[in-house]
């Protein structure tokens, strides 16, 4: 027989091999996040190579990240059927096929498809089980992990921003991609660190529950086969029933769609979805705008290395910050507050006439970035829970692609029309602040109401009365089911036996 703990999936260490976990992410997280913003050194080039405007090259970069976000659903059902690691390694041969493709590319149209599609859906693969294996692995650190990993990528960026500028120089933009794409086949090493926990003992639970369910299922049609025939279509209806319940529950087995109806999740969700759509293009646009100014190469290449370097330091440090027993509780308000101060940052930028100000504005885009996206997730698991985070991660991230493929698109164009960058920059910084606004408000009124609730709730549970009135309520229908007639007893048979099946299944 299997021992008494055979069934059971061991808790989060918060350590040990966690930390390995962790340092993968880390890369893992790093390519995807960063990569999109990286290649963006490339724009003028190609977009004079293809002549192409503004919006038509910016298309890239969107492409990806839509694609990457927007493939969430389908990374959470490959987690959950497969696990991390090999999801992880399929994402990193994915992204590395795209790069080697994108150098043989003779339109803009094949390089949507190369980079956009199949790149961005190997980034996809990358994101999604690297923040879910987390949450695995630590409980009580979950956000200094989540912090350290997020660090991945201002990491990359401040990498991938002067190496790209020096692979263009040495081996021009094709030469690069194919660079690129053998670099990006890391990520299959960073996903063989992925190790599963708790994987062996899970099937032996899974075994035991579906032998149960056979027998149970063949105990039940022998007994409706004895029965006479209304009892037996009786039967066939419930039976039909059952197969509608059991396909809606494979369903919400990947994809828990029950989400919709936690109020926490909603807020976040429709504030996230506004965010995004001014989150990606400033950081798209910068290293173009200030080359736009007249400001060389490497020195518009360097202002995404400083917002990297500050964005390295501020993510772990907000993951600390996050972690305090002040902070914790009401790490939601601290999220609305980034999310302003980054579309603040943004609304200013267009005072910077110089390179010292756009120095200055990188710092502190730096800062408010690595301040949202070290919370990113934290605060979405810290409102569903880790047993939903897996769903929830899917469904967010295929709700935020559309504001993210709009976004930097949305940008270009208005650069194409008035031919100056401060409008992009103003119209990112207003939708952020409003995203902001509408978070740290509806928050507020999230906080409020689950008090109230927790209240009424704790109220109900000590009053006498209402445990009274419940235990009459429940002694009435013993007895007026005590009063049917010997004509009835193959109804309540049935229903007891249907009881039992719920019951022991």
């Amino acid at each position: 027989p299997p021992p008494a703990n055979a069934g059971r999936v061991p808790g989060p260490p918060d350590g040990g091999w966690g930390w390995v976990v962790v340092f993968g992410a880390f890369i893992s997280i790093g390519f995807a996040y960063a990569f999109p913003k990286g290649i963006a050194i490339f724009f003028k080039e190609i977009q004079d190579f293809f002549g192409t405007s503004y919006s038509e090259i910016a298309w890239v970069s969107s492409i990806m990240l839509a694609t990457t976000y927007g493939a969430g659903p389908i990374s959470s059902i490959l987690v959950n059927r497969y696990g991390s690691r090999p999801v992880v390694i399929l994402g990193g041969l994915l992204c590395g096929i795209g790069m080697v493709s994108a150098a043989f590319c003779t339109s803009i149209l094949q390089l949507y498809i190369c980079v956009g599609f199949i790149t961005g859906f190997g980034l996809a693969l990358n994101l999604q089980p690297s923040v879910i294996i987390i949450g695995k692995y630590f409980l009580k650190r979950r956000p200094i992990a989540n912090g350290l990993a997020m660090a991945g990528s201002p990491v990359m960026l401040c990498t991938l921003a002067p190496l790209n500028q020096f692979l263009f120089d040495n081996f021009g933009w094709r030469g690069s991609f194919l660079i690129l794409g053998a670099i990006l086949l890391n990520c299959c090493v960073a996903g063989a660190l992925f190790r599963p926990i708790g994987a062996a003992t899970a099937p032996v639970k899974t075994q035991a529950t579906e032998e149960g369910k056979d027998a149970l299922k063949e105990e039940v049609i022998k007994d409706a086969m004895e029965m006479s025939s209304p009892m037996n279509i009786t039967m066939e209806t419930k039976t039909e029933e059952e197969g509608g319940k059991g396909c809606c529950e494979k369903v919400n087995q990947y994809l828990d769609f029950s989400l919709f109806k936690h109020r926490g999740f909603l807020i976040y969700l429709i504030g996230n979805v506004l965010m995004f759509l001014g989150f990606f293009a400033p950081i798209v646009f910068l290293a173009p705008y200030a080359k736009h100014i007249g400001i060389d190469e490497y020195s518009a290449a360097f202002l995404l290395s400083i917002l990297a370097i500050v964005d390295m330091i501020a993510r772990p440090t907000t993951g600390i910050i996050a972690n305090s027993k002040w902070v914790r509780p009401r790490i939601q308000y601290f999220f609305s507050f980034s999310i302003a101060f980054n579309g603040a940052c943004h609304l200013l930028c267009p005072l910077a006439s110089g390179y010292t100000g756009l120095v200055v504005y990188s710092i502190f885009f730096g800062l408010a970035f690595g301040m949202v996206c070290a919370m990113l997730f934290e605060t979405l698991m810290d409102l569903v829970g880790a047993a939903r985070f897996t769903s929830a991660v899917g469904l967010v991230t295929i709700a935020e692609c559309c504001t993210i493929l709009l976004g930097p698109p949305i940008g270009g164009t208005l650069i194409d029309t008035f031919g100056d960058y401060k409008y992009m920059f103003i119209k990112c910084g207003a939708v952020m602040v409003l995203a902001g606004t509408f978070l740290f408000i509806m928050n507020y009124y999230n906080y409020h109401t689950v008090a109230k609730e927790e209240k009424e709730r704790k109220a109900k549970e000590e009053d006498p009365k209402s445990v009274r009135t419940e235990n009459e309520g429940r002694n009435n229908w013993n007895k007026e089911t005590a009063q049917d007639g010997p004509e009835l007893e193959p109804l309540r048979e049935e229903r007891e036996g249907l009881k039992k099946e719920v019951n022991g299944t």
